[in-house]
């Protein structure tokens, strides 16, 4: 099931080389592979604490997975995301300049932290709302590796307060 149009675009840049205007991303930029999606910012607790399981997972399934860290942060706090990279030893590429209108037009609530997971061919297959626990994202980064000796996990799991 289709969940988004692949063209959907992210109003996210990617930081350009120095002096250099940063790009746009566009999510079918990630086609081809797999692709998780973390959706964060610097000031989110929740965000903190899922932020090194996404590192070590990303050790395990980077090779197969292509991962992105989508960053809410705003002109006030965007100088802050090097630093929360390097405490977490976040390597992988991060999208500057998300919004809430972003996260609303991947049907991916109001709030951060929240993950998307894209396969190979960019249609939106696995949604988590709120902080993600690992054993979720393991879960759903075998499948989308291409381990269907696992049942496919549940499209959308929400761990948000009330």
């Amino acid at each position: 099931m289709r969940l988004l149009a692949l063209c959907v675009l992210l109003a996210a840049a990617v930081p350009g080389q120095a002096g250099e205007p940063a790009a746009k991303a566009r999510l079918h930029e990630l086609r081809g592979k797999p692709a998780i999606v973390n959706f964060w910012a610097t000031w989110c607790v929740p965000c903190q604490a899922e932020m090194p399981a996404l590192v070590e997972l990303e050790k395990t399934y980077g090779a197969k997975v292509q991962f992105v860290a989508a960053s809410l942060d705003d002109k006030k706090t965007r100088d802050k995301v090097p630093e929360f990279l390097e405490k977490y030893h976040a390597t992988f590429p991060v999208w500057y300049g998300v919004t809430a209108d972003d996260l609303d037009d991947l049907k991916l609530g109001e709030a951060v932290p929240a993950t998307l997971f894209l396969d190979r061919d960019g249609r939106a297959v696995f949604r988590i709302l709120g902080q993600a626990r690992s054993e979720e994202v393991e879960a759903r980064l075998k499948w989308l590796a291409g381990d269907r000796t696992v049942p496919k996990p549940e499209p959308l799991v929400k761990h948000l307060e009330k």
